[in-house]
């Protein structure tokens, strides 16, 4: 029988990649995501500041503007917050809502793809930006999606749309 080798940075890009796709300790995005009732995705539960729909647009934005940083230099990001966030509290339509589920989807497969290519440069700070490398855009990302996650979990839960 053969045993195959894996390195540290084989097993470091493995965990990444689990963090950013599984959710590994939490519910990942994309149960969260799943299934919701299209009336309620403009819903804002009293108290809380965005709907279903927004938070999930501002994770779509959010991720984009991680992938593009990461692969384009001469990328330009939103501006803060506006850029971030959409004022409508709904989809226009359930076509709306399943473009922006395939894009959260394609975005984040382009951005692992960027991680599993980027051999011993994971680390390795961008030649633009201040500091920056893929190693910690994939943290801010999978850290960010994380805590976006749980709020569409607790909405979800006072929406009374959650297990």
């Amino acid at each position: 029988m053969k045993i195959k080798s894996t390195t540290s940075f084989e097993i470091l890009m493995e965990n990444i990649v689990d963090l950013i796709e599984k959710g590994n300790a939490h519910v990942s995005l994309d149960e969260a995501l799943k299934n919701i009732p299209f009336q309620l995705l403009g819903k804002r539960p009293k108290g809380l500041p965005y709907s279903l729909w927004q938070v999930a647009e501002h994770i779509r934005i959010a991720q984009w503007d991680i992938l593009e940083f990461s692969r384009n230099a001469k990328h330009v990001s939103p501006k803060w917050p506006e850029g971030y966030w959409v004022k409508e509290t709904a989809p226009s339509s359930p076509g709306e809502w399943e473009k922006c589920l395939k894009q959260i989807k394609n975005d984040r497969k382009s951005f692992i793809n960027l991680i599993k290519n980027a051999g011993d440069t994971l680390s390795h700070p961008f030649k633009y930006g201040n500091g920056q490398s893929l190693l910690k855009e994939a943290l801010v990302l999978a850290d960010h999606n994380s805590y976006h996650t749980g709020e569409i979990i607790i909405i979800r839960r006072l929406l009374g749309a959650w297990k």
